[in-house]
Formats: structure tokens, C-alpha cells, sequence
């Protein structure tokens, strides 16, 4: 049989409440007793309910954690983070998966019923509106990797996607290309957006560049693959590609050695991420290299901060990102520097 708070507070010698108080976090329980209550459950073995505790507390400790890209490598390493951060805080995750959906009532229901604390919506696709529809049904949220406002509705951490833009295209310029190429993610994607207006401002301002465009049905090595494949055999491949992000890249990559070209020989390509699978050898990808960590830190910072004053002031919170040198570029050439 399960050890109970019953059988706690026999062991203990005390009351019930005294014994509930003492696992309630906040509630008012003396020195003497506390330590009464804790030797007794380390002898039995107990551990507080933590869905009776919701009941006396108000809270669940539940954090709903959404994304709608699980096939991209990188989430993995995201959600990985982000579970171990939020249960080492004693918060508990609450995985949903959107994939394929942009309309966030299914989300809605679905944390509705299970009466999570708060919620983060690890995206950098689904519109700022997606995240709006959680503060406006009361639930403290934090979009992560989402687009940046000077006046965000609701928290944001991330980068400024248009900066990475003109960083990709500035260090193609760099390197000596004539013929330049964008290949981002889906065409309607916050991101992809983002990403393809910092590149033409810096790119379109360069006079005798030619620069061409392309989109990817969705950030996967698959969809990336078969873009590059189709740019290959129809004879419209640029010098080198600021892909959308690195899975498009490996997908890209593998477009172009299937074809018997070299990399970066033929064809240069730069990613975007610094995703673990982008510093493999036979990768070796040149990237920008996104402060995951610390995105992640910030969102879980705001969402506990809110716990405590779900009224908290809106705020955008971006971080600097850096050009990670691997293999996939050719070296620097002289003269040409923006």
C-alpha cells in the first residue's frame, strides 16, 4: 500500500495539516516541526501528491511547452534544455506538439484542461497572434524564438531575424560571390520573412550582384534536399546559399554532393543555428551560431516571474548572434567588405 500523509504524521507525532503544510510550498510550519515531519517521510518513504498539493496551492506547476517543428534536429536539443531547466526550477513541462496547425484553440483546450501555470511557445514561425490568444484567455506566456517588436503584446525572446540576414549576406559578399542565393524555409514563416528582408537590404544594395531566391516547403532536411535538387537541375544554382537554417543545409549539402559537386568548391553554403549535428566532420557546416542557451534561461525567467505577477509589462528580450567558421565557405578574398 502507498505510504499516506496519514501514516506521515503517526510517524511524525503531529496533525495532518501540519504534515500538509510542511510540503506546501509558502505555508507558515515551525522549525521543530518541519524537521519532524521530514524525518518521518525519509523513513517511509514518502513523497507529497503533487496533484493534491494543486488543489490546496491554486498551482500545478505545470508549464505548457509548445512547438510545432519536431522534425527538426534542432528542437531536440531545445526541448532538452528546456525540460531540465523547467523541472530542476520544480516545474513540470507539458509537451504539445503542432505540427502542421497554426490555430491555437486545440492548444487552448487542451492546457485549459490540464490548468497549466503558464506557457511557452517555442516557435520561430507561428505568428505573434498565436501567442496573443494565450495571454488573452489569462495564461502567463513567453514566445520563444519568436519575432521581435519594439511593442510586443507579450513576451519575446529570441533574435532579430532580419540582422542574421544581413550577416549572411555581408559574409557571402565577403568571400568573393558574383551569384548569390537565398533558400529559406516556408514562404510565410515569421522567420523566413525575417530572414530573406535582411538579406536583400544588404545584398540588393550591391551593384553587379546577381541574387535569386527560393523556398523550401518546411525547415526539414527532406524539404531542403528537394529544393536544392530542383535549383540543380534546372540549371539555376548561385555561387553559394544563405540557407533558411542548418537542417536546410544538410539537406541542401546532400542536394549538391548527389550531383558530383564540391562544397565549397562549386558552391558555398552558410546556415543558421549552430545546431550539434552542423560541427559534425563530414558536415562541418559554416553557420550563425544562435545563443540557444540563453534564450532559453530568459523565456524560463519570465514565465516563473509571471507566475507571481501575471501583469508584468510585456518585454522583448534578443540576443547577439556570431558567424561560426567551419568548412562550407571559401576563405575571405580582399576587397570587398561591407
Amino acid at each position: 500500500m502507498p505510504i499516506t500523509l496519514k501514516d506521515v504524521a503517526a510517524r511524525a507525532g503531529v496533525s495532518r495539516s501540519a504534515v500538509s503544510r510542511t510540503f506546501t510550498e509558502g505555508a507558515s510550519v515551525s522549525a521543530k516541526t518541519r524537521k519532524k515531519v521530514e524525518k518521518a517521510a525519509a523513513e517511509l518513504g514518502y513523497s507529497p501528491n503533487a496533484l493534491a498539493s494543486s488543489l490546496t496551492t491554486g498551482r500545478t506547476k505545470l508549464i505548457g511547452l509548445i512547438s510545432n517543428n519536431f522534425h527538426n534536429p534542432l528542437f531536440l536539443q531545445v526541448f532538452d534544455l528546456f525540460t531540465r531547466s523547467l523541472q530542476d526550477r520544480g516545474l513540470r513541462p507539458l509537451l504539445v506538439n503542432l505540427t502542421d496547425e497554426t490555430d491555437p484553440e486545440n492548444s487552448l483546450r487542451l492546457l485549459r484542461q490540464y490548468s497549466v501555470d503558464g506557457v511557452i511557445v517555442a516557435s520561430s514561425t507561428l505568428s505573434p497572434e498565436f501567442s496573443v490568444a494565450f495571454q488573452d484567455a489569462k495564461i502567463p506566456v513567453v514566445h520563444s524564438f519568436g519575432r521581435f517588436a519594439s511593442a510586443p503584446r507579450v513576451h519575446v525572446v529570441g533574435i532579430d531575424n532580419v540582422e542574421c540576414g544581413r550577416m549572411a549576406a555581408r559574409t557571402l559578399i565577403e568571400r568573393g560571390y558574383d551569384r548569390i542565393g537565398f533558400l529559406g524555409g516556408p514562404k510565410t514563416a515569421t522567420s523566413t520573412v525575417d530572414r530573406r528582408k535582411g538579406f536583400w537590404e544588404v545584398a540588393g544594395s550591391v551593384k553587379g550582384l546577381r541574387v535569386t531566391e527560393s523556398f523550401a516547403t518546411a525547415y526539414s532536411f527532406d524539404a531542403g534536399r528537394a529544393e536544392m535538387l530542383a535549383l540543380l537541375e534546372k540549371g539555376r544554382a548561385a555561387e553559394a546559399y544563405f540557407c533558411g537554417d542548418d537542417v536546410l543545409s544538410v539537406g541542401a549539402l546532400s542536394a549538391i554532393w548527389d550531383k558530383g559537386l564540391k562544397v565549397p568548391e562549386d558552391i558555398g553554403i552558410i546556415g543558421l543555428n549552430d545546431m550539434d549535428m552542423a560541427r559534425w566532420p563530414n558536415i562541418n557546416l559554416t553557420t550563425i551560431r544562435q545563443p540557444i542557451r540563453q534564450i532559453i534561461d530568459s523565456s524560463i525567467e519570465l514565465v516563473v516571474a509571471m507566475l507571481d505577477n501575471p501583469d508584468r509589462h510585456p518585454e522583448a528580450r534578443l540576443f547577439g548572434c556570431e558567424i561560426v567558421e567551419r568548412g562550407t565557405l571559401r576563405p575571405p578574398r580582399g576587397g570587398k567588405t561591407l
